[in-house]
């Protein structure tokens, strides 16, 4: 069995133009730059040294893989609090950021959208784990609603 302190660290990923990348991650998704060489930019939040690294080395003006091949589905940025959520939810907002999708996993609260690469996010807060709904035998029973986003923002006011 894999420890159960283990965590999935950052992601790395190849985009087309480097500044249009870290303008989206900075400004829209409002992760902090902490370096950038020629070619590649790290992003955190908290001042970790990254959550998210960015490069152009193999990748420079390319283009997005094509529908139906394999590769990166999305990676998930988990929010402390639904406040939290809701507060990415209105940044996105004020940067003209498409929102491609919403939904209410029973055990989390997630939006989906892509980067300028194609690079699917989905943005979440888990609930508590004891609100988590379960099975008659114990076993966690994630399920796919419709996310009520006027709830969701209503954590602003």
């Amino acid at each position: 069995m894999i420890d159960p302190g283990t965590e999935i660290g950052h992601v790395h990923l190849r985009v087309s133009d480097l500044d249009r990348a870290v303008r989206f991650y900075r400004d829209a998704l409002g992760f902090d730059l902490t370096s950038q060489v020629p070619g590649a930019a790290f992003l955190s939040a908290g001042g970790y040294h990254h959550h998210i690294g960015l490069n152009t080395r193999e990748s420079r003006g390319g283009s997005s893989p094509p529908h139906g091949t394999t590769g990166l589905f999305h990676f998930a940025i988990r929010y402390p609090t639904r406040r939290a959520l809701a507060e990415a939810l209105r940044r996105l907002a004020e940067h003209g950021v498409r929102i491609e999708g919403a939904s209410d996993h029973g055990v989390s609260e997630a939006i989906y959208l892509h980067d300028p690469d194609r690079n699917g996010i989905e943005l979440y807060w888990d609930r508590p784990k004891e609100a988590w709904p379960r099975g008659k035998e114990g076993s966690i029973r994630m399920t796919t609603e419709p996310l009520d986003m006027e709830s969701l923002m209503a954590e602003l006011k």
